[in-house]
């Protein structure tokens, strides 16, 4: 956990500043990968004043073809989109297209922008699979007549899942607000994307911090349970977890939606998770063997002993 801590300060040191709120969204030298099964360049270079009906020859890009912005020009005259990018693959493959098909079209050519690209498409299907996963894992142990560790049900005495979930869900919601409240904030982020917190505009800077808090938590809960539970339990365990995560993210996301909604159901929301995690959390017993804390009398999972 400690080389860890020291990776995230050298990585919040070393990270590029965040460009200023006029920045434009791209510029001559930026590199794209195309997002889009095909993109239709035209060769001939747009003038002003030409013809609706002029027939230009095409070229295509593909998916996931790299291309370099060459430069952009303005007709204000065309009724489709007044801005043109010139686009190149190659120095063979070059062409004009309309800034508004352009758009719709790449993904910067960056690690970060093609994560939340993905993220954008993907991420309910994929909360899916792993929702139903960890819905078959707790029906298993149920079933199986064991006494399954469940996160908020059957805890284990440790705080980090609970803080997990909390942050997790105030990063949900400043996510939510930003993409609903300033999305040209987050525009502007996702074609100048940064994994420093400093120098962001206030909100996307604490959902910056949020997310980095996030991940410290999770590397942390994962460690904790895995000390604190046999491996099969362990998993099955974070899997619940898992389940939990998913149903506040989208909780929260949608509750964004209404900002005094929103905060009241957060408060709320912490309120109830911390009050029950004051009432579980203090053991009642001691192992015996090994004067590690139990929080019911039988085989401790530490050392193994009984105690009755």
């Amino acid at each position: 956990m400690k080389a860890f801590l020291v990776l995230l300060l050298t990585l919040l040191l070393s990270s590029c500043y965040y460009q200023e709120e006029d920045a434009t969204l791209y510029e001559a030298g930026d590199n794209f990968l195309v997002s889009a099964d095909s993109l239709h360049l035209q060769s001939n270079q747009p003038l002003h004043n030409l013809p609706v009906d002029t027939v230009c020859e095409q070229l295509s890009v593909y998916y996931n073809d790299q291309l370099v912005v060459a430069e952009t020009l303005v007709i204000p005259e065309d009724s489709v989109d007044s801005v043109w990018v010139k686009l190149a693959r190659d120095q063979f493959t070059m062409g004009w297209v309309h800034q508004r098909d352009f758009v719709e079209s790449v993904v910067p050519d960056d690690p970060i922008s093609q994560f939340i690209h993905l993220f954008s498409i993907r991420h309910l299907g994929l909360f899916g699979i792993l929702f139903a996963v960890s819905l078959l894992a707790l029906f298993y142990q149920i079933f199986s007549r064991k006494k399954p560790h469940v996160f908020f049900l059957r805890d284990i005495l440790s705080p980090y899942p609970t803080f997990l979930l909390i942050i997790l869900a105030l990063s949900a919601l400043l996510y939510a607000g930003i993409q609903h409240y300033v999305p040209e904030t987050w525009v502007l982020y996702y074609y100048h994307p940064t994994l420093n917190p400093f120098g962001l505009p206030l909100i996307l800077s604490l959902f910056l911090c949020s997310v980095w808090v996030l991940l410290v938590l999770t590397l942390a809960t994962i460690e904790e349970v895995f000390r604190l539970l046999p491996t099969g339990e362990a998993m099955l365990y974070l899997l619940s977890l898992l389940g939990c995560c998913i149903l506040c993210y989208l909780l929260f996301t949608l509750a964004a939606l209404s900002p005094g909604v929103s905060y009241i159901l957060f408060a709320l929301f912490i309120l109830v998770l911390m009050l029950r995690y004051n009432r579980f959390s203090k053991p009642r017993y001691f192992c015996g063997s090994c004067g590690k804390r139990l929080k019911q009398l039988g085989k401790c999972p530490h050392c193994g002993a009984e105690n009755r």
